[in-house]
């Protein structure tokens, strides 16, 4: 294959270049993506108590988001949060993710590419030679020119198409040790379980507390209720002590009057019978 490279023409290079880059471009990003979600995990496990900083950013964002998702609405969507964090904060980390699964598929085309461009200079050059009108004295030295030609296409299909599938290998044997997605999906499970746990404690404390003003507000109202229910009591009372009173006036006046009109009638019987009736002293 290395003999076959002096044959490769400067395109062909290019192409088998970058396959080359891209293969080692897919390694690196796989490598850096495990450690940066290692050290993602690795922080989690660090603060594990509700309230602690954590040294990465996008975690202090999580935690803030989702606490403040459930004072707001008393419930928090914990998946949905992470999700639009990783999307805002860890941008380079997904588009290297994004990379990592595309880079199997990308150094087959490039294969498949140089394969074509290859056999295409190929053929052409053959076709060249065929097609060429030369002497009998120069027919032996123009068909080994037009084969030499020719077999360089060849090489740059043929070495393009060996290392495209090789990289598709190694890449492929890379995801299936390590694979990124799997690693990310693990994170946020793990955040997801910090959150609930977190967000647990703090509304055990918060329903505590509002159990208590519930009952402080409870008992206020009672309170409330009857000394209302006294004050209609003495209201009452007022109201049936002014009606008496006015009953007792009445009454006093009625029994004035009735004492006057038995004055009145004594008086009367006096003046027409005289000062006594026979048998009976008025």
């Amino acid at each position: 294959m290395l003999a076959g490279l002096s044959l490769i023409n400067t395109t062909g290079l290019a192409i088998l270049a970058t396959t080359l880059a891209t293969l080692l471009l897919g390694i690196v990003a796989n490598l850096w993506l495990r450690g940066r979600y290692g050290a993602l995990e690795k922080d989690l496990r660090r603060s594990r108590d509700p309230g602690a900083t954590f040294s990465r950013p996008v975690l202090n964002h999580i935690v803030r988001d989702a606490t403040e998702a459930a004072q707001r609405s008393g419930a928090m969507n914990a998946q949905a949060i992470i999700d639009e964090r990783f999307q805002s904060d860890l941008k380079p980390m997904l588009f290297a993710e994004r990379f990592v699964r595309s880079a199997t598929g990308l150094v087959i085309i490039l294969g498949l590419l140089g394969t074509f461009y290859g056999l295409t200079l190929s053929i052409g050059k053959i076709v060249h030679l065929v097609s060429a009108e030369t002497g009998a004295g120069d027919a032996a030295l123009g068909v080994s020119q037009g084969l030499t030609n020719a077999l360089s296409g060849m090489a740059v299909a043929f070495s393009n198409s060996l290392v495209g599938i090789l990289s598709a290998v190694i890449l492929t044997v890379l995801g299936v040790l390590s694979n990124v997605s799997d690693r990310r999906t693990t994170v946020m499970v793990q955040i997801e379980t910090y959150l609930d746990r977190i967000l647990a404690h703090g509304t055990s404390a918060g329903t505590a507390t509002e159990s208590t003003l519930a009952g402080f507000s409870t008992s206020v109202a009672r309170l409330d209720g009857a000394v209302a229910r006294f004050e209609s009591a003495l209201q009452t009372f007022a109201t049936t002590t002014r009606d008496f009173h006015e009953f007792n006036v009445h009454l006093k006046d009625n029994v004035q009057r009735l004492s006057l009109t038995f004055a009145d009638l004594s008086d009367s019987l006096k003046s027409q019978y005289g000062p006594t009736i026979p048998g009976r002293k008025l």
